[in-house]
């Protein structure tokens, strides 16, 4: 989520990386030290080591933070406030509305769980129903917990799960800096406007990407490949739902407006 605008200048080196492992995604670049494909949605055995179910009727603040304001990134459009998150019915609910609020057109709502809550590896994964509303960019992801010192992307980014507009396709994605911001990024159709279980397993030999156990994707970052040292140190996770920007684009429905992304749960295991 916090991509530059000329990422795209810098994407073919990190493409090359990475082995893609499903034939519907459209990659073929080569990975002699890829991680063995693994068909299964929890291999291994899992630890629960942090949860949020969600059952209340406000946000935990011993395990959330919200962020506030217009973060100037990526031409999105909206300006961020605490209103805009709310629990309800056992969901985290982020709602986007056509609202002006300092100088942005749009408000909305994200939260983050930094300096409450990091994890170096493990499952990380999230129940979640999307907005299929053109101009919304939902997003649930982690950062590097060092951002703070080293700033964005040395600090490293794990897009667990992104989604914008109308389309039915869900985006894994991963930046980080390797002499220069590098990203790879696949992606894989789904019902968006249902519920899904969306979810990364990340070990100290890469990062898989999975919707309702269905592996689609695969990052290898054994022995700091290519520059990966950012997804060896511990990450907090963001869940938050853009309006507009680079992904989502500039045309937005606000006949559409008020929208919400709905959180069930999201829970983090510990693999072993």
């Amino acid at each position: 989520m916090r991509k530059q605008l000329n990422h795209l200048k810098k994407m073919a080196g990190a493409m090359l990386l990475f082995t893609v492992l499903v034939s519907s995604c459209k990659k073929s670049e080569k990975n002699e030290t890829a991680i063995p494909k693994d068909e299964t949605a929890t291999p291994r055995a899992l630890t629960l080591v942090w949860q949020d179910e969600f059952d209340g009727n406000s946000l935990n603040a011993s395990k959330w933070n919200y962020e506030n304001g217009n973060l100037g990134v990526n031409n999105e459009k909206q300006y961020y406030q605490t209103s805009n998150v709310s629990v309800s019915g056992g969901n985290l609910i982020i709602t986007a509305r056509k609202q002006s609020v300092g100088g942005q057109p749009y408000t909305s709502g994200r939260i983050n769980t930094n300096g409450k809550f990091s994890i170096k590896y493990g499952r990380i994964e999230a129940r979640m129903k999307l907005p299929m509303v053109q101009g919304t960019w939902p997003a649930f992801w982690m950062l590097g917990s060092n951002i703070g010192t080293v700033g964005w992307p040395k600090c490293g980014e794990i897009d667990i799960m992104e989604h914008v507009n109308t389309s039915n396709s869900i985006l894994g994605t991963i930046h980080w800096d390797n002499n220069g911001y590098v990203y790879y990024s696949n992606n894989t159709t789904t019902t968006p406007g249902d519920y899904h279980v969306y979810a990364v397993e990340w070990t100290s030999s890469g990062i898989r990407w999975y919707v309702d156990g269905n592996l689609y994707a695969t990052g290898n970052t054994t022995n700091n490949i290519n520059g990966t040292d950012e997804f060896h140190k511990p990450f907090f996770i963001i869940f938050n739902m853009a309006v507009g920007g680079n992904l989502a684009g500039q045309t937005i429905n606000d006949a559409a407006l008020p929208t919400s992304m709905n959180v069930d749960y999201v829970r983090v295991y510990n693999i072993t």
